[in-house]
């Protein structure tokens, strides 16, 4: 080595030394505090989640949505667990799934823990969801009207607008819909004609409507 390549890494050995020196014993006072703590255990409920789901796809069972984890590592990684840190979950990656029942296994590969905390075991081991083609339909609605009428009026006319909402859902779900029902109109008081801003609702929790469910629903009442 030359004596001008000597001088320049004495200099980058020796310029701020000080610093240098200090960076170095912090940072072995951190990893010896860090290996010095205990190993430990703890079970964490969390939450189940997904990801890539096809967009022709819909849920038709009932799904889990926690999952119980036996989890090791340092104490001070296992108090901080969902205290500002990095929050554990099960993802499950549903990019592949086609039509049918699928059992997603759960493991290291899917659980999201923070550096230095160990996935033990599961409970459940494993998840059970069934998957169907997504469908819409076209399906009437009608008023639900109830309350007797006043003083000899009774119900002789009444529309909903609009008159059909479409559902969308599980294909075996949607076809068992009929028709949907809006909430209660009560014409105990009604003489004349009268409108209602009512909303339908689907009675499966596993069908939804494609837009706004409001609907005017709109009662005539006259004394027979």
């Amino acid at each position: 080595m030359t004596r001008t390549g000597y001088r320049w890494w004495l200099g980058l050995v020796t310029e701020n030394f000080g610093w240098k020196i200090l960076s170095v014993l912090i940072a072995v006072v951190l990893w010896a505090l860090v290996a010095s703590e205990p190993e430990l255990s703890t079970f964490v409920n969390v939450r189940v989640e997904y990801k890539n789901l096809p967009d022709d796809l819909d849920l038709s069972s009932e799904p889990v949505t926690s999952v119980l984890l036996e989890l090791q590592g340092p104490s001070g990684q296992l108090q901080g667990i969902g205290d500002g840190g990095l929050h554990p979950a099960v993802v499950l990656d549903m990019s592949t799934v086609t039509p049918g029942e699928w059992t997603f296994p759960i493991g290291p590969a899917n659980v999201r823990l923070s550096r230095g905390v160990r996935l033990v075991q599961t409970t459940p081991s494993e998840l059970p969801f069934t998957f169907e083609r997504r469908v819409t339909r076209t399906v009437p609605v009608r008023a639900r009207i109830t309350g007797d009428g006043h003083a000899g009026y009774t119900v002789v006319g009444q529309e909903a607008d609009p008159a059909e909402l479409t559902i969308v859902g599980p294909a075996s779900r949607v076809a068992k819909i009929k028709q949907v029902e809006t909430d209660p109109v009560d014409v105990s008081t009604v003489v004349g004609t009268k409108q209602f801003r009512v909303n339908a609702f689907v009675g499966d929790p596993f069908v939804r409507f494609q837009s706004s469910p409001q609907v005017v629903v709109t009662v005539t009442m006259k004394k027979l």
